[in-house]
């Protein structure tokens, strides 16, 4: 399951997200906004968000205006490691060397192209076996504690 979620910045990219994820037979739910509100918050949506992804051990898809605040909220989640990356190198690395779990993007910076390579390849990668990448992720899950 994929947990999506968007502000009125974000929303027109999520709907295309949700497009593409239709035409592809892919599992996700949608955690809001479900409508266009222009005067809605994204630190609303990034935390249901990364809760459920943190709470199921799942993946998320968070959009806001430049990808920056939905990123930092919800990397406040204790489990969520949200990455914003900008092309299909960086989101791959972030799958293996970080184990990210949560994609953010920013609609105004970025082409639906893109960000559908960027999922593809996101969801298709592992996490990297190496032990320095496992030391690393258990420095950052006790600074969580």
């Amino acid at each position: 399951m994929i947990y999506i979620g968007a502000d009125h910045a974000g929303f027109k990219l999520k709907e295309q997200i949700k497009r593409y994820f239709k035409s592809k037979d892919m599992s996700f739910e949608d955690l809001g906004n479900l409508k266009y509100e222009k005067t809605d918050d994204y630190p609303d949506y990034a935390f249901k968000v990364a809760k459920k992804v943190s709470q199921t051990n799942s993946r998320g898809i968070l959009v806001c205006g430049s990808g920056v605040g939905v990123c930092i909220a919800a990397n406040k989640v204790k489990g969520v490691r949200a990455t914003q990356p900008v092309n299909v190198s960086m989101a791959k690395q972030s799958r293996e060397h970080d184990d990210t779990n949560v994609l953010c993007f920013g609609q105004n910076f970025i082409k639906i192209k893109d960000v559908k390579k960027i999922i593809d390849v996101w969801l298709k990668t592992k996490q990297s076996p190496a032990k320095r990448h496992k030391r690393r992720l258990n420095k950052i899950k006790k600074i969580e504690k």
